[in-house]
């Protein structure tokens, strides 16, 4: 239901130096407007599906879709509609699998959510630091420091008690960084790992963090990397997306559920922290229904967050791995 974030995107495929072999639009629209547009658009390499419900969902459209990948591909490539690349995308991401033959999943690196400065050479409270770079350090984060709960492991490796840094906390500096999770929007792999795993039935629907279930139990079969010079850009397309009450839901239990992914025996010091560090960030979410300007939504996030942790003492996700 996003035909105008997809036009975006696929004219910016067509501009790339380095072009996919094909094509698939994985659409679990309810009505034609993307499928007209895929037909007004031309491109001979575009294999449409219009899914029913049996296969509607992300991930269960993302295992779909790898079933219909050409046997000719070595890497498959997924990106959400609401991405725009930079023209040398492809060029990189598959660079990288040159340079480390060992890989078997490779992310991109979207440039128009952070602003990243070169240090200056002072510190402070209110930034991030990471490698002779850095940015804002989000609000959340200063918090939990100031808690001792801040994460423990770098950006793109989960804490031992989970809530860690995101793709976003890696500078623009174009290194490759080895890593165990990237995003799922923005992604790509050998073709080869899905003779042995699929995305996960656990994420119906939206499917947070569907990304980084399946990243940690690659990351157990090989190396996983992030290309910084694989550039896009991604502009959030409101439709398509869940209430706020159900997103702060998913929230706590999409996130109890990697984190015992990654971590199915941790230390009881590691509970501790991941209950702590979930109750300080619905705290500062409920915040928000008197510091921001979106009241409502707040209080919805906020209220999902809680039924969410609190459904883990009587209702704990069983845990596929």
């Amino acid at each position: 239901m996003r035909s105008k974030a997809l036009t975006r995107l696929l004219e910016s495929i067509k501009i790339q130096t380095l072009s996919p072999e094909s094509i698939l639009v994985i659409d679990s629209s309810t009505n034609d407007e993307t499928k007209d547009l895929i037909k007004s658009l031309g491109l001979d390499i575009i294999d449409y599906y219009q899914v029913d419900d049996a296969h509607r969902g992300l991930t269960k459209q993302r295992n779909y879709g790898v079933s219909k990948v050409p046997v000719s591909c070595d890497i498959v490539c997924f990106l959400d509609d609401d991405t725009i690349l930079d023209p040398t995308f492809f060029e990189k991401l598959l660079s990288t699998y040159q340079l480390y033959p060992e890989a078997l999943g490779v992310g991109g690196y979207i440039t128009n959510e952070v602003t990243w400065n070169i240090a200056d050479g002072s510190h402070s409270s209110s930034k991030f630091y990471y490698e002779g770079w850095m940015r804002e350090e989000p609000f959340r984060f200063r918090v939990r420091t100031r808690l001792g709960l801040h994460p423990d492991r770098p950006p793109c490796y989960l804490p031992t008690f989970s809530h860690g840094r995101s793709v976003s906390f890696l500078p623009p500096s174009g290194r490759i960084y080895e890593v165990e999770h990237f995003m799922g929007g923005v992604a790509s792999y050998r073709r080869e790992v899905f003779e042995k795993i699929q995305f996960s039935s656990y994420f119906d629907g939206y499917g947070l963090y569907e990304d980084a279930d399946f990243c940690f139990r690659l990351a157990t079969l090989g190396k996983l990397y992030v290309h910084t010079d694989a550039r896009l850009e991604h502009h959030h397309e409101v439709s398509g997306r869940p209430n706020m009450y159900r997103y702060g839901k998913m929230v706590l239990r999409n996130g109890w559920y990697i984190w015992k992914v990654r971590y199915p025996h941790p230390k009881p010091k590691a509970t501790i922290k991941w209950h702590l560090t979930a109750l300080v960030l619905m705290s500062l979410t409920f915040m928000g229904v008197f510091t921001s300007n979106k009241k409502k939504q707040a209080l919805q996030e906020g209220m999902g967050r809680l039924m969410g942790w609190c459904s883990l003492f009587f209702n704990k996700p069983k845990v596929r791995l």
